[in-house]
């Protein structure tokens, strides 16, 4: 049996020191010239860059979302479909497809994607139709949508 003494429970805290420097150390192995070594360096080029890196990851979310729109942008231009025009009607059609999704169909699926285009010019067509308010309803495939809201 180990008996252990009041002694060995007590933390040194040397060790946790020298561990939280390696720890700083480790992250600025890559950096040029003294901070990678030096530990009064490199616990500011540390922060800054875990700043960035914070920054990054949300100028990351904002690029994507450029980049999906402008190739939606771009489907729709091939398919004489505004943007905005797309995103609505397909929104009114309950068509819940996000950026990230309508902009591979645009890519890589241009068939699909000229079915979706043409949903949303005929969604559009229609709902004007409907707002100029003739009289008469509209024939067509959303009249049951149109006579249920």
């Amino acid at each position: 049996m180990v008996f252990l003494t009041a002694c060995a429970w007590l933390r040194v805290r040397v060790t946790d020191r020298f561990w939280r420097k390696q720890e700083v150390l480790r992250h600025a192995r890559h950096f040029r010239g003294r901070k990678n070594r030096c530990y009064s360096l490199a616990v500011r080029a540390v922060r800054r860059a875990f700043v960035f890196a914070t920054d990054g990851r949300s100028q990351k979310k904002r690029d994507m979302k450029k980049l999906w729109v402008t190739r939606i942008e771009a489907g729709c231009l091939e398919h004489n479909v505004k943007y905005h025009n797309l995103i609505s009607n397909l929104y009114k059609c309950q068509v819940e497809l996000n950026r990230k999704s309508l902009a591979d169909l645009a890519i890589y699926e241009p068939k699909t994607f000229k079915s979706l285009a043409a949903l949303a010019k005929r969604r559009g067509e229609e709902g004007l139709l409907a707002a100029q308010g003739d009289g008469k309803q509209p024939q067509g495939i959303f009249s049951r949508l149109l006579k249920v809201a």
